[in-house]
Formats: structure tokens, C-alpha cells, sequence
């Protein structure tokens, strides 16, 4: 192993940039070379590579983003993406690759995995939707954004003494409104993995209303089957109560790492090149319980996430 190469993909997620620059600096530690590749999968069908050196990844560690850019490709889903994105990898001599994104990048990697380069892939996305490991790169300052939101917002809910419904990221999976909801003190949670009944809801907002209580907040995920917008006007039917709609989106994605975003992200470039260093088969680096740990890559990729349904209940206890 002397060689390897190291990009972002798909959403970008805070801490990304300590990631990278944990690769590099570990790699040059080890003795190896290593090259950044640009706009992840996209970029490496471009050639889009160059050989970094430590002050390449100075001052990043607190800079969200990535340095190194990411997209989308679909050019590489196809078997002859696959096959020229091989080809530079071949010719530039990259003996081995880190892979930082979530589970589309993972999957790509496995990809390129098949056909003989070692992969270790680097759980970076806000979603926190990768089963294999407790936690993602990016979804704690993800839910810290959140917590400020909803602090101001409770604040303008209060005066007006109105409903306030705020839209979160995570596709499929409801980790961001389930972590914000309930240590943000959200009176309800609407999840992607969990049913919910809007006339239930509706009452428990009157109620609400009747104990004096001056506002309501309701976190609810991007990935429930219904429009932040359409919520906002059937409980506002219901219930009288005026209903506002807050739309976070892109907002989850910015800003400084937090510190666990940043240990995090540290410890698993770290591991990462340790891995490549002994020519390890391909793994999914993460952390359980608190540890840095690594699974083997396809293991890792079947793994199913379920939403802590303890943390959820717990949320109506102290919400009443």
C-alpha cells in the first residue's frame, strides 16, 4: 500500500472536512501518498485528483462542507461509470480509497470494492441512517441547528400564541426529529417509521391549549407521507389555532462541526489508514458504545436501522 485516495459524496455533512483531513495527515504519518479526488464519484470519472500535503487540509478542521466538494453521479451507477472510474484509479496507482458519505456512497464503494480496490467507507451524511454504527458524521450539529431553531421559535410561538411546525432533515429516517423533539422539549414527533393520527393530535393540541399552555411545537421529518403544508392546514382546522410551517432544510447541513462531529470524524480517518495501511479487506468504519470499530463492508451495507421507539415514547411522557 503506498498509494491512496480519499473523496466526499452525496449530501455533504459537518465534519466531512475534519474526515479528510484526518486521512491525509494519518496517511502521511504512515508514509503513504495520498490524493484527494473532487466532487466524489463524479470527479474521479473526471480525473479530477491531486496529490495533497499537510497544508492542503490546514485550517479546515472547523469548517463545515467539504474542501474537496461532492455530488451526485449518475454516470458512475452504470456498469461503464463503474469500469472508468477503475480506469483512473489504475492509472493514478491508488492502491486503496476512503470513501466519506452515506449509504449511496458506501454503496458505490462496495462497487469498486468488488472489482479488487480496498474501500473503507466513513459514515458522512446528517441522517443518521447507516444501521451498522450508533452514530453519523454530521448528525449531531445537524440536531444542534435544530435545538436553536426550536428555542427561537418557541420564543415567537409563545407571543403569538400559535402552532409552529418544523420540518427536519433525514429521509427515511426520523433520528433528526426524534433527537431534537425530545431533548428540545417538542410537545409532538413525526416520524417516517411510525404511524400517526392528525384528529389524536389535533386533541392533544386543544387540550393543550385549555391547560394554558401558550404554544406548541411539532418536529416532523421530511419522510412522513404527508406535506409539512397540508399538516399545517388540517391541524389549523381542526384545532383554530393558527399553524406556521418552518422548513429547515439545507440549514441542517451548514456550520461548524460540533465536537463529537469532529472526534468522531477524526477517529475514523485514523482508522481508516490504519486499515489501508495493513491492506485490509474493505470495512465500514463506525462506532458502538462509544468505540471506533469496523465491519466488513457488504455486512455493514444490510444492516437495517430502527427507530428507538423507548425515546419516543418518552417524549409523550414529558411533553404532557
Amino acid at each position: 500500500m503506498k498509494r491512496i485516495g480519499v473523496l466526499t459524496s452525496g449530501g455533504d455533512s459537518p465534519g466531512m472536512n475534519a474526515a479528510v483531513r484526518s486521512v491525509v495527515r494519518c496517511g502521511l504519518d504512515r508514509g503513504l501518498e495520498v490524493y484527494g479526488i473532487y466532487r466524489g464519484y463524479e470527479g474521479l470519472l473526471d480525473a479530477e485528483l491531486k496529490q495533497m500535503d499537510r497544508g492542503d487540509v490546514g485550517d479546515i478542521l472547523q469548517r463545515g462542507g467539504t474542501i474537496l466538494k461532492t455530488a451526485r453521479s449518475k454516470r458512475f451507477r452504470t456498469e461503464e461509470g463503474i469500469k472508468r472510474a477503475m480506469n483512473v484509479l489504475n492509472t493514478f496507482d491508488i492502491d486503496g480509497l476512503v470513501v466519506i458519505g452515506g449509504d449511496g456512497s458506501m454503496r458505490g464503494g462496495l462497487e469498486l470494492s468488488k472489482r479488487g480496490i480496498p474501500v473503507m467507507g466513513i459514515p458522512g451524511t446528517i441522517d443518521n441512517d447507516l444501521a451498522y454504527t450508533d452514530y453519523t458524521i454530521g448528525f449531531d450539529t445537524a440536531v444542534t441547528t435544530v435545538l436553536d431553531a426550536i428555542s427561537k421559535l418557541r420564543d415567537t410561538s409563545s407571543a403569538h400564541e400559535r402552532v409552529v411546525i418544523v420540518e427536519v432533515m433525514g429521509r427515511r429516517c426520523g433520528d433528526i426529529a426524534l433527537y431534537a423533539g425530545l431533548t428540545g422539549g417538542a410537545e409532538e414527533v413525526l416520524v417516517p417509521e411510525l404511524p400517526y393520527d392528525i384528529k389524536a393530535l389535533s386533541r392533544r393540541i386543544i387540550e393543550s391549549a385549555n391547560r394554558g399552555k401558550q404554544h406548541h411545537i411539532i418536529i416532523k421529518a421530511e419522510g412522513v407521507d404527508i406535506s409539512t403544508a397540508e399538516l399545517a392546514h388540517d391541524i389549523q382546522e381542526n384545532t383554530g389555532r393558527e399553524t406556521k410551517e418552518v422548513v429547515l432544510s439545507y440549514l441542517q447541513r451548514g456550520g461548524s462541526p460540533t465536537m463529537r462531529d469532529r472526534l468522531l470524524a477524526t477517529l475514523c480517518g485514523s482508522k481508516a489508514v490504519e486499515l489501508l495501511a495493513q491492506e485490509s479487506a474493505s470495512k465500514a468504519i463506525g462506532t458502538v458504545d462509544g468505540r471506533i470499530f469496523a465491519e466488513d463492508l457488504g455486512d455493514a451495507l444490510k444492516e437495517t436501522r430502527e427507530l428507538n421507539e423507548d425515546l419516543y415514547s418518552l417524549i409523550g411522557v414529558l411533553s404532557k
